[in-house]
């Protein structure tokens, strides 16, 4: 039985909205600096600038042992990569995982996959990023869709899954790799709070979805097999097999009306009209 803690009270879910939109303006800042020739660490400072310019603070660096304000992934790794002197190249694929917190104490949560632009030694590489990309990023939609009309976290995943599994990367064949070792959470006073979603179907039906749930759907996936390593930094999760990683991540609020993806400018709207959800606002 989950504590009734995680569903929150209409003022708190109030709460949440500003670091919804001031984690998302982190992650369109950085989306402008995307560029061959810019290091994974500059994306660090433009991130924080972009966090403390509007008053809050990296909820990343309150992560003991961690002092960045993103996390940068490229190509091979999937997530919890750490910024470096490292040089982005045209056709690399890059996962920024990126948050706030306010002063009042709320936080946000989002993360966001790129295709560096230029022109790449190996073309047919870069498309395959991009197809990977998209899949990661149209599941994670695909759950957050459902969020509108399921009733247990079970059913999310297992959307979730059977978007990857009806989706192939056309390069290969076949279905993107799902981390399994690594899922969604919940998110409110703490950036990683329960209830957890797996994105992937199991037995359990996991927490129920009702007004008051805050959770971030945030599918991470792989382009060969879903095996993975810690990297000798004791962050970086990496494939074994070399293949590349995507990294989609929304937090997600649930209402009486309705829901609202908190780090999506428009709530979700463009997004999910074609899944038939409206996103209302948090009222």
């Amino acid at each position: 039985m989950f504590r009734r803690s995680v569903y929150k009270k209409p003022a708190q879910l109030r709460g949440m909205v500003a670091p919804g939109e001031i984690t998302a303006a982190a992650l369109d800042a950085v989306a402008e600096a995307i560029r061959p020739g810019v290091t994974t660490l500059e994306l660090d400072r433009i991130a924080e600038e972009a966090i403390t310019a509007r008053g809050a603070h990296s909820n990343f660096q309150l992560v003991p042992g961690y002092s960045h304000t993103v996390c940068v992934s490229v190509n091979e790794q999937v997530v919890h990569g750490i910024p470096t002197e490292r040089v982005l190249e045209a056709g690399d694929i890059v996962s920024v995982d990126c948050g706030a917190e306010t002063p009042e104490g709320w936080n946000g949560d989002s993360a966001r996959t790129f295709i560096v632009p230029g022109e790449a030694a190996d073309p047919s590489l870069v498309a395959q990023r991009q197809e990977l990309s998209d899949v990661t990023r149209g599941s994670m939609w695909a759950g957050i869709a459902a969020l509108a009309s399921s009733s247990h976290l079970g059913q999310v995943g297992a959307v979730i899954q059977d978007h990857i599994e009806a989706n192939p990367l056309p390069s290969t064949g076949q279905p993107a790799g799902i981390l399994r070792d690594y899922v969604g959470h919940g998110i409110g006073r703490k950036m990683h709070e329960e209830p957890t979603l797996f994105h992937y179907a199991t037995p359990g039906r996991g927490a129920e979805i009702k007004p008051g749930l805050c959770i971030c759907v945030e599918p991470m996936m792989t382009a060969g097999s879903d095996e993975v390593f810690v990297e000798d930094d004791d962050w970086t999760i990496t494939t074994v097999d070399g293949s590349s990683g995507a990294h989609w991540e929304h937090s997600v609020a649930v209402h009486a009306g309705g829901i609202w993806v908190l780090t999506a400018p428009d709530g979700g709207a463009e997004a999910l009209a074609s899944y038939g959800v409206t996103p209302v606002p948090i009222p």
